[in-house]
């Protein structure tokens, strides 16, 4: 299986626990707009048939050349074609996921003000990174604030993708052009909208280029 690569851009983090039919019918439209990736939070239902869900997002972005990335739950990387793994902090034993999974793939982690973690993702030759949280946000109530000299100085150690996340929207987003960046993770900013197409439309506009 080619590895795919996350393009810069609008990076689309999606909630599996929401109503499948609502979900199945944003992302058919969502699919169809420019998309640099596709995570699937780790936040499932108990009674979820977790691998027949990810196959049909998997169908979907597949048809669309869009990467699907799992959150944290790497496992599933050797049971269906996803195409990466997102970690939500260092994991412990990554040599051993990667002999296990064995084949290539995608991986980004979360991180904030601690450089301790950007430089792993160095070491280890991470695709990217995705700062959380730039701004206060109910989605991304679990992450610190991240300060903005922190993002200004992260080309200096890093040479993945860098994406900002948490909090994001289209009235905050021109509070991030002093910033050198390659793309935004974005969740209820277009899961939560009437219509996600225009939603990402308007995110294109307005993202720094």
């Amino acid at each position: 299986m080619k590895k795919q690569t996350v393009q810069s851009g609008i990076y689309l983090i999606i909630d599996p626990s929401m109503d499948e039919e609502i979900l199945f019918s944003k992302l058919n439209l969502i699919a169809k707009e420019k998309i640099s990736a596709i995570q699937i939070w780790d936040n499932f239902k108990e009674d979820q048939n977790i691998e027949e869900l990810l196959l049909k997002i998997y169908e979907i972005a597949s048809s669309n050349n869009i990467p699907l990335i799992i959150n944290n739950l790497w496992k599933y990387l050797k049971q269906i074609p996803l195409n990466g793994i997102h970690f939500d902090e260092i994991p412990k034993n990554f040599n051993e996921i990667k002999n296990e999974i064995n084949r290539d793939f995608i991986v980004g982690i979360t991180c904030n003000n601690e450089s301790s973690t950007i430089k792993y993702a160095e070491e280890n030759q991470f695709d990217y990174i995705s700062f959380c949280s730039m701004f206060s946000s109910k989605t991304a109530n679990s992450c610190e604030l991240v300060n903005f000299e922190t993002v200004q100085k992260v080309k200096n150690i890093f040479n993945g993708k860098i994406f900002l996340a948490g909090g994001i929207d289209l009235n905050n987003l021109k509070n991030l052009d002093e910033l050198n960046y390659d793309g935004i993770a974005v969740v209820s900013g277009i899961m939560s909208a009437e219509n996600p197409s225009e939603s990402i439309k308007n995110y294109h506009q307005k993202i720094k280029k």
